[in-house]
């Protein structure tokens, strides 16, 4: 079992390299595991090199290359961990309020001018986000129900498969399932009541990617 800031750094080295493909200065691992010294780092390194976890690359400053990753993460890391999720669970952000998604209104055109709402924050931790009444049935299979809040992530593109806010023909906005099919953009309800909506991909734009629901019961 690794101690908690051979963990932290044995991971930063591992996120870092996968994210840049580029080894981590000693000045950002300091920050990361919050040792003061050069050689604290050092240290760290040379426990973890000991241990087999990572190994320096020859001929190369600064290079590392992880081997493995731990299996179970240190005690006091998790209880970190539960501590940071508990705060974010009991925390909120503001973010802009829109009117309710209708055929017919532009997103735009439905934005409540300053007008905003508090949501948990786990739901907007990363990105930029908006909130819309929903009106309507047409996505009732999918358990969005009128009414509820949808907190959208703001995004010009989308996979098959996931709900988007999509603008048609620079007027409509609707929360639809999107699908490209050959040459044709599919948006799809969530209601055997509604008809499959096939556009020409020039028609339809996507606005942003449903994130949560909200409802309340009052």
């Amino acid at each position: 079992m690794l101690t908690p800031k051979q963990y932290k750094l044995l991971m930063f080295i591992d996120n870092t390299i996968k994210e840049t493909g580029c080894c981590p200065s000693f000045e950002e691992m300091k920050a990361a595991v919050g040792i003061k010294s050069k050689s604290g780092i050092h240290a760290l390194i040379e426990e973890l090199v000991e241990r087999e976890f990572i190994r320096k690359l020859p001929h190369k400053a600064r290079a590392l290359e992880v081997l493995k990753i731990p299996r179970f993460k240190p005690r006091d890391i998790i209880e970190e961990e539960k501590k940071i999720k508990l705060a974010l669970q009991n925390s909120s952000a503001q973010i802009p309020l829109y009117g309710k998604i209708a055929a017919g209104t532009p997103i735009e055109a439905i934005a409540y001018e300053n007008e905003t709402v508090s949501v948990p924050y786990d739901l907007v931790t990363r990105g930029e986000f908006y909130a819309l009444r929903i009106e309507g049935e047409s996505m009732i299979e999918a358990g969005i129900m009128d009414g509820d809040l949808a907190i959208i992530k703001r995004s010009d593109t989308a996979e098959n498969g996931q709900i988007v806010v999509a603008l048609v023909d620079n007027s409509e906005a609707t929360l639809k399932v999107w699908q490209k099919k050959d040459n044709e953009i599919w948006l799809k309800p969530c209601n055997k009541d509604y008809q499959i909506r096939k556009l020409h991909p020039s028609q339809v734009k996507v606005q942003g990617i449903l994130n949560g629901i909200i409802r309340s019961y009052n």
